[in-house]
């Protein structure tokens, strides 16, 4: 089978004049030595040339943009559409040309052309599509999973359509629950919390019985320390919603907090048949576990976790329990390499920040 830049020269030697022919190999060769300004000034030369040869303007937006020149490379690839509107390496970077200059608009039936989806996403994202975009960066990132840029742009598009929702939700339906419960939401984002309270406790007035309300209220609660309360609104969301996992797990550890452990651990244990191996559940698990004396259990809880995380905080809290479960069973050794890998983590998590 023929490499792409063979067969780009076949095509060429069938198609130009001797001359012509001459710049564009002298171009092929300075690109492949990655001399782009030389194969710049070849390519221009074959356009010049044979100004229907849409290859030649190709090759020269491609360049271009090597120099990481848009500017330049727009007008030779737009050419290159024009002489052979199915061409899609030249619709493909055609678009990335128009999308990194900032013409957006100009660039999504390009890359719609290409199947871009990355770059679409992007550029719907810029241009206000918004549920577009969100759909083409999560096709782009099962392809890329790791990719920052992507992670970034599907963030901000799914922010940005989630404020949109919120806002026609506030202009429509002002007075009603839910607008009381995005209000309170971003409220509570901001650390507002008497108004996040008020405007929770007007939703709850007017629709006692919303899934979510109680949970987040709850939340609210225990972000303050305010036990009993918080206590109150997550038995309220289990009775709500007995299968909701989260629910169970958020009872459990305000009981937790509040020394009531043998009912904090069914809480708990029920919230891992839920949804089993969540790591807050399983470390929450393993500190009820520990306060009644249950050392079996407790460590399984914690090594749980450690073999899910690995690092950050919650690996080294549950290392640290770990070290003092050893350490009251009299394995010294035990507990100091627990404490040992605590610290590390601990160091790491500093260094992080």
């Amino acid at each position: 089978m023929l490499s792409r830049t063979m067969l780009a020269l076949w095509l060429a030697w069938q198609t130009l004049a001797p001359q012509a022919l001459q710049h564009y190999q002298a171009g092929v060769r300075a690109d492949e030595q990655k001399n782009y300004t030389v194969a710049a000034g070849e390519f221009h030369q074959v356009t010049q040339m044979e100004p229907k040869f849409a290859d030649g303007f190709l090759r020269l937006g491609l360049a271009y943009l090597e120099q990481q020149d848009y500017a330049a490379a727009i007008p030779p690839l737009k050419q290159a559409v024009k002489l052979d509107p199915e061409s899609i390496p030249a619709h493909r970077f055609l678009g990335y040309a128009l999308l990194a200059q900032g013409y957006a608009s100009e660039a999504i039936p390009h890359l719609e052309k290409a199947h871009e989806t990355a770059a679409l996403g992007i550029a719907q994202t810029q241009v206000g599509k918004l549920a577009d975009a969100v759909a083409n960066l999560q096709a782009a990132l099962a392809q890329r999973p790791d990719d920052p840029d992507l992670l970034y742009y599907m963030g901000r598009a799914a922010g940005l359509l989630s404020k949109q929702s919120v806002d026609t939700l506030l202009t429509l339906e002002p007075n009603s629950a839910r607008a009381h419960q995005a209000m309170a939401e971003n409220y509570f984002v901001l650390r507002q919390m008497p108004e996040a309270e008020k405007d929770y406790l007007a939703a709850l007035a007017l629709r006692a019985n919303l899934p979510e309300i109680h949970l987040e209220l709850g939340q609210l609660y225990a972000a303050t320390a305010q036990w009993p309360k918080a206590e109150k609104e997550f038995r309220a969301e289990t009775r709500l919603q007995p299968g909701n996992a989260e629910a169970a797990y958020r009872l459990g550890e305000v009981l937790l907090e509040q020394g009531k452990v043998q009912e904090a651990r069914a809480e708990l244990e029920r919230a891992n048949r839920l949804l089993p191996d969540m790591p807050e559940t399983l470390y929450a698990m393993g500190k009820a576990a520990s306060l009644e004396n249950d050392a079996a259990a407790a460590e399984k809880a914690w090594r749980r976790v450690i073999e899910m995380e690995k690092t950050g905080p919650l690996a080294a809290q549950a290392h640290f329990g770990l070290a003092a479960l050893f350490r009251k069973q009299g394995k010294t050794a035990e507990a100091d390499r627990e404490m040992q890998e605590f610290q590390k983590l601990q160091a790491e998590t500093q260094a992080g920040k």
